[in-house]
């Protein structure tokens, strides 16, 4: 894992090396508006054991705002800048499964992502030139797609929804963080892997429209505060109170044992520790390109 993060760091690194090198540079702010959909170990399909893609539930579809900067020094690459700020969504009751809605866990989670991204143009955008007469009477399509990749850092703050009322579910120790023989803390910071497919359309000279379907791979299996056991419900409530139970496990019973302790006192699974937490980005969103004026040269009248 941390190789392939090395990886994508170099490829960064050089892609905005050689973008700097180029002449023409081509600022491109971005500012747009799209959806998220988790993609973890609450709600998801109606089968048990599936990831990422295959899990999608669009009932956990939540809004998401876009913002970043785009350099453009050369036709076939790019690097951009991206500030997300969006929700995450999870609820086991969406789900037909019988064990995940037997579990009957929930979550949101606001999110602020921010990422750098290297972009690589299958489909070359063409800017039609200021003054040109060759482009009159012409019309041609400006429509460019593109693959990216890159690394972000995520915050992300989980909570959890108990009669009516949203609660901090990294304070309530769901899984036993901090107490004896629980899980080991988390941090509500993580690293991502952004990556996807970009379109876009110019509709005139500085102004074009784009999409984006772009997935995320955290390094976080605790974005929906779910990944191990289930702890001891009665003493996580004398510790954390009744509330803190409540939120750890409010499962239905329609499964039994499901959630209780085995005959050897293993605990009951309550995630799947072995996958981490993913989501993903639909967005639009208007760019602005900003050219460099070219200074012109003042003749001396003497």
């Amino acid at each position: 894992m941390r190789k392939g993060l090395n990886i994508i760091l170099l490829l960064l690194i050089s892609c905005s090396i050689f973008v700097a090198q180029r002449k023409k540079p081509k600022f491109e702010y971005i500012a747009g508006i799209g959806t998220t959909s988790f993609l973890g170990d609450l709600g998801g399909a109606n089968a048990v054991g599936t990831h990422f893609i295959k899990d999608l539930d669009f009932a956990s579809t939540r809004p998401l705002l876009v913002a970043g900067v785009r350099i453009k020094r050369h036709p076939i690459f790019g690097f951009k800048s991206m500030l997300s700020i969006g929700m995450l969504r999870g609820d086991d009751k969406w789900t037909k499964d019988p064990f995940r809605n037997n579990r009957n866990l929930n979550f949101r989670a606001p999110i602020v992502e921010l990422s750098a991204q290297a972009e690589f143009y299958f489909v070359r955008e063409r800017i039609p030139k200021l003054y040109s007469f060759k482009s009159v009477g012409k019309k041609k399509k400006n429509i460019a797609a593109y693959a990216f990749l890159g690394v972000g850092g995520l915050l992300f703050v989980p909570q959890g929804n108990y009669n009516g009322k949203w609660y901090s579910l990294r304070k309530m120790s769901t899984e036993g963080q901090g107490l004896a023989n629980g899980a080991k803390a988390y941090s509500p910071v993580t690293i991502v892997i952004p990556y996807g497919l970009g379109f876009k359309y110019g509709l005139t000279r500085k102004f074009s429209v784009g999409a984006e379907l772009g997935l995320r791979f955290s390094f976080s299996d605790y974005i929906d505060d779910v990944s191990g056991t289930y702890y001891d419900k009665n003493a996580l409530a004398a510790a954390k109170g009744q509330t803190a139970a409540a939120l750890a496990d409010p499962s239905l019973g329609d499964i039994y044992g499901a959630t209780s302790p085995a005959t050897d006192g293993t605990p009951a699974q309550r995630g799947d520790v072995k996958n981490k937490d993913s989501y993903a980005f639909i967005q639009f969103s208007v760019d602005y390109k900003v050219y460099k004026s070219k200074k012109r040269r003042t003749r001396s009248k003497f």
